[in-house]
């Protein structure tokens, strides 16, 4: 397993932030995982800590709403990618942002100890050899009756992508696999909601609910064309639909990742 480090990432940050994140599924993860926070955080100007949080593409519009962000990354490349655009930000939104270099780990101690109305970490975990280190730093920053925010790569849907593909070796070994490498060409580790819920529980935060993110976007394949074709009114459709999966089952139970809310 490959960790995520300052290097690895440098050479991905463009590709990651001017890519992913303008693709259909980028701007529908971010769209999805919004609105799953705007049903748990506290109103602004709450303070959140978006541990991992790359570019600021979901903590940015936290600011831009009042919240007080501070965003940490153990990239200095994904934090200069921050700053240019954060430069962008009206004044006000840029006064409520601040930018942290190092390791979600290493949380409490690069915050001061501060803690946190909610802790954000989407898109972490699965670069890491063990979730328990990074979701016992999480939990260490979140006050009482905080929240924890982290999305996952779901264990439970990892022979679907393959089998898509007509890929069927590759599919029947994935049903009992726990990683997979990923589009960025990173080896991922997954996990289930009920072992991260029981690393919540173990570190006094207790899960309180949980969502898909990414299905019907994740079993659609668009070339860049198409992608890019999309005009926002269609992208809002496929945005609420993905929402409205994201919370039944059993469609979020198929999702490619999964989003867990935990409360301190």
């Amino acid at each position: 397993m490959v960790a995520v480090t300052e290097d690895v990432w440098a050479g991905l940050t463009d590709r990651f932030v001017e890519g992913a994140y303008a693709t259909v599924k980028g701007r529908v993860r971010t769209y999805v995982l919004h609105r799953h926070l705007m049903d748990h955080l506290p109103p602004p100007p709450a303070a959140v800590l978006d541990v991992g949080g790359g570019a600021g593409h979901q903590s940015f519009p936290l600011a831009r709403l009042g919240y007080e962000v501070v965003l940490l990354d153990a990239s200095e490349a994904m934090l200069a990618a921050a700053e240019r655009r954060l430069a962008a930000e009206p004044a006000d939104v840029r006064d409520r942002v601040r930018l942290i270099l190092g390791s979600g780990e290493e949380a409490p101690s690069l915050t001061r100890g501060r803690r946190f109305a909610a802790v954000l970490c989407h898109g972490v975990l699965m670069y890491l050899p063990d979730p328990t280190p990074m979701i016992e730093a999480l939990c260490a920053c979140t006050d009482v009756d905080g929240i924890v925010s982290v999305m996952a790569l779901n264990a439970a849907t990892l022979a679907v992508r393959p089998a898509l593909e007509r890929r069927w070796d590759d599919a029947q070994a994935a049903f009992h696999a726990r990683g997979e490498r990923g589009v960025l060409g990173l080896d991922t580790r997954a996990d289930t909601v009920e072992e991260l819920s029981v690393l919540f529980a173990d570190h006094g935060v207790r899960p309180l609910a949980w969502y898909g993110v990414w299905l019907f976007t994740d079993w659609t394949t668009l070339d860049e064309d198409e992608d890019e074709d999309e005009d926002e009114d269609e992208l809002t459709r496929i945005a609420e639909v993905e929402l409205e999966a994201s919370r039944r089952d059993p469609y979020r139970q198929l999702s490619r990742v999964f989003h867990l809310v935990g409360r301190g």
